[in-house]
This record gives C-alpha cells, structure tokens and sequence, in this order.
C-alpha cells in the first residue's frame, strides 16, 4: 500500500507519524543481508508526492540489500536522551528501485546529492509506541485492510 493510500484510511496517524519522523533528519533503516541476517544503517526518509521514499548513497550495501530482498524496517530517530518525545515510531514495508524517469523528477523536487539509489516503499504495518500519563505503555498498530489497532497496558 502505498503511503498516500495509508494517510487517506488513517489520517490522523499518518499525520502523527510524519510529524515524529520530521522532527529529526536521520533515521534508522534495517534491511536484510545476504546471509539473512539484519543490517541496521543511517538513512533519510522523505515523505513526497504520497509516497514514502528511501534515498541513498550510490553503491551503498543498503542499497544492494533492498535490490536483493526488498523488505525492511524504519525507525524514527528517537532523539537526545531518553524521553521519546512522540513516542517511537516504526515503519514496515517493501522497497522498490525508482526508474530513470521517477529518479528525475525527485531530482528536481528534492535536489539529492548524486549519484543515488530511490526506493519507493510499499507500506506493510506503521507502529507508534508510547506512554501515557507517566502509566500505561500504549502501542498503536496498523496494516493494510485493517484500522488502527490500540493496545494499553500498566
């Protein structure tokens, strides 16, 4: 599913989730070795034009990982200490090179360094975690076909 698709069932999570990843500019990406094993790597994540994209260095093992196996997982920055301000927020989903023509116009809208790889994402669960009134640990969890779904507990 795509983001835009995500932001019209859910938008006022979405909203809540742009904003947390917005708040900081680098994010934590995992995605999968060659061995099957997870690699976690810094990344900028950009919301744009309904879509969620991953951008990355040109050559990048990241960027061989998406190519080979296209799932990961994205994590907002968390910031400086240990209040999660927003809470915590994570992204699932599947990545997808951009074309020569996708590549070009991001080009003109974002102005990334070059050369690059573009990952179009296809959204599988958004997850906010956070706490509540110094009490309950609360877990909003979302995936395709479903509403949000809240978890409370002490």
């Amino acid at each position: 599913m795509t983001w835009a698709a995500f932001a019209a069932a859910e938008p006022d999570f979405a909203r809540t989730v742009e904003q947390r990843f917005g708040a900081f500019r680098h994010h934590v990406l995992a995605t999968l070795r060659k061995d099957g094993s997870p690699r976690t790597s810094g990344l900028e994540a950009d919301f744009r034009a309904g879509e969620l994209w991953l951008g990355m260095m040109d050559g990048s093992l990241k960027a061989r990982d998406l190519r080979r196996d296209p799932r990961f997982a994205l994590q907002a920055n968390p910031g400086e200490g240990t209040d999660l301000g927003g809470g915590d927020v994570r992204i699932a989903g599947r990545a997808y090179e951009a074309g020569a023509e996708t590549k070009a116009w991001y080009v003109e809208e974002a102005e990334p360094p070059q050369p690059f790889h573009l990952f179009r994402t296809e959204v599988t669960e958004v997850v906010l975690t956070r706490v509540e009134d110094e009490t309950y640990l609360v877990v909003q969890v979302w995936k395709p076909g479903e509403a949000v779904r809240t978890l409370k507990r002490t």
